[in-house]
């Protein structure tokens, strides 16, 4: 009986272990559909925010642009009529606007990078958090293991006790 058993403990503990090696190859070739959905949604959140950024630019860019040209258009009138005292006014604007516009150009070179530093932040996010998903799966499945087992011996220790007590 203690060598049928022990037989049938080996023969369980083999097809349990290739149970999980099974288990285990197929885990490591899914991600799971939430986390890809949220990684998804986060990305394309970013890739919005990152064109309305990029339009925000744009428009300021051209409203800067038209500024331009009216004040080097004012500057050419101001310069026909011989108002230099005016001219030296409009410089100093279309000084500030340039100022302005490099600021702005500027800012959006900050949020470019923080915007890439927020996507690969996120993907470390998501490396980690699968990492840590795989490893409470693997461990909780060592623990049904090592339960089943612990469960096979004390069956096995209940049929050895009482044949080794007659």
């Amino acid at each position: 009986q203690l060598l049928d058993a022990k037989g049938s403990l080996s023969l369980a503990q083999t097809w349990h272990a290739l149970q999980l090696q099974q288990a285990k190859a197929q885990m490591s070739n899914m991600v799971p559909k939430e986390e890809f959905e949220q990684l998804q949604n986060s990305l394309r959140e970013e890739q919005c925010k990152a064109q309305q950024l990029q339009e925000n630019l744009q428009r300021q860019a051209e409203q800067l642009r038209r500024q331009l040209i009216r004040t080097q258009e004012e500057h050419e009138h101001l310069l026909q009529a011989g108002m230099e005292h005016s001219v030296r006014s409009a410089e100093t604007v279309l000084a500030e606007r340039a100022a302005q516009l490099k600021d702005t150009q500027a800012q959006l070179s900050r949020n470019e990078l923080l915007i890439r530093d927020l996507r690969e932040e996120n993907r470390g996010f998501a490396m980690a958090l699968q990492a840590a998903e795989l490893k409470q799966k693997s461990t909780e499945e060592k623990k049904q293991l090592l339960e089943e087992q612990a469960s096979a011996l004390k069956q096995l220790i209940g049929k050895i006790t009482p044949a080794s007590l007659s």
